[in-house]
């Protein structure tokens, strides 16, 4: 379908230059024309995202490929639907529709895994700024039937983090099992996922949260609604295990979500655990891959502890996380850059110095 509003031939786009270093650039790229089922979004803000970091660093040894230059990243977009492509009107998406691309930025859902409701691992995905192009940019392509529809009553600034910071803390905290009044642990509270998790939690799920993070970050935490705040940094594993049995009365925590990409953090969080409890493991460390240190087949067994995952969230959890943003429940911590400070972001996300979360102004 026509559009009705002018289409520049080339955009503005943050690439990366040079896979392996934290580095950035502005360039201009031909805008692509929508295909059958796809629309043409003219994207005016994209979040920016530890995942982000780690596919532009080659930091991730459990992807299968490098990251090559020229990638476009991002996967938390925001804009309009500037563009039709054939066949794409009978999904009800119309033009100047505001839309959503999240990190799986198509799912087949026709595969077992989409059929399921496991659209995160479905077969047949394409990864927004990962082999396909991302969300730093001002003009993307989307399905037509997997964009995520934007309520009016949310801004776009405030729309973007939930789309992937949002929707995967949410699923991650169903999959907890916790239920209302239990506790629940939050590694990396204070980070761009875990302050979203310590709101969803605290007042959306009726969750009493301990969030554990470096000091500098307690006001954010405890703002997100955490009762407790433990400062990761002035403990050894002993002693912050202590302290998470001290708060919940000897017992230890229904759930522990573990949004920071720390190896240590995993290994710690298997011990805050009361019987039955769930850790479920939502940051991917860096380098090489290694196990769970403290997951223990004869304390799994005994306590009957369970372990979980979760890579990103479907539709309907997205819609519903949306929702509690659009209804005021959650509110990202963020600021907003330009394009052009993008390897700046990157360089605060790589020395551990971001609270919350950065949104891209693309204009």
């Amino acid at each position: 379908m026509a559009s009705t509003v002018e289409i520049p031939k080339q955009h503005k786009a943050c690439v990366y230059d040079s896979p392996g270093s934290a580095s950035a650039k502005v360039q201009m790229v031909d805008t692509p024309e929508p295909g059958p089922g796809e629309v043409l979004v003219n994207l005016t803000h994209s979040g920016v995202c530890h995942s982000d970091y780690g596919i532009m660093m080659n930091s991730w040894k459990g992807l299968p490929y490098p990251t090559q230059p020229g990638q476009v990243g991002g996967h938390e977009g925001v804009g309009k639907v500037v563009k039709l492509g054939p066949g794409a009107e009978i999904t009800g998406v119309k033009l100047s529709d505001r839309v959503g691309i999240k990190w799986i930025s198509k799912a087949c859902l026709s595969c077992l895994a989409c059929v399921d409701g496991y659209e995160g691992v479905c077969f047949n995905q394409a990864i927004s700024g990962y082999y396909t192009p991302g969300t730093f940019q001002q003009y993307v392509l989307g399905p037509a039937n997997y964009v995520t529809p934007i309520p009016e009553a949310i801004s776009s600034e405030d729309a973007a983090p939930m789309l992937c910071a949002g929707v995967t803390t949410y699923s991650a905290l169903r999959r907890s099992n916790a239920k209302s009044g239990q506790w629940v642990v939050i590694a990396g509270a204070g980070g761009g996922l875990g302050h979203i998790a310590c709101q969803i939690s605290s007042r959306g799920m009726s969750h009493r949260v301990i969030g554990i993070d470096a000091a500098a970050k307690k006001d954010l935490v405890m703002q997100s609604g955490a009762e407790h705040f433990i400062d990761a940094m002035a403990h050894d594993d002993d002693s912050i295990k202590a302290e998470v049995l001290k708060l919940t009365g000897g017992l230890g925590a229904a759930a522990v979500i573990v949004c920071t990409a720390s190896n240590r953090a995993y290994a710690q969080g298997m011990n805050f655990l009361r019987f039955g409890g769930t850790l479920v493991c939502v940051g991917m460390p860096e380098g090489d891959l290694k196990p769970i240190a403290t997951a223990f087949p004869s304390m799994m067994c005994t306590k009957m502890l369970n372990i979980s995952s979760v890579a990103v969230g479907n539709r309907r959890e997205a819609a519903e996380v949306l929702d509690f943003a659009a209804r005021g429940i959650v509110k990202t911590h963020y600021r907003v850059e330009k394009m052009e400070n993008l390897t700046r972001v990157f360089e605060e996300m790589g020395e551990g110095k971001l609270q919350g979360r950065v949104v891209l102004e693309l204009s």
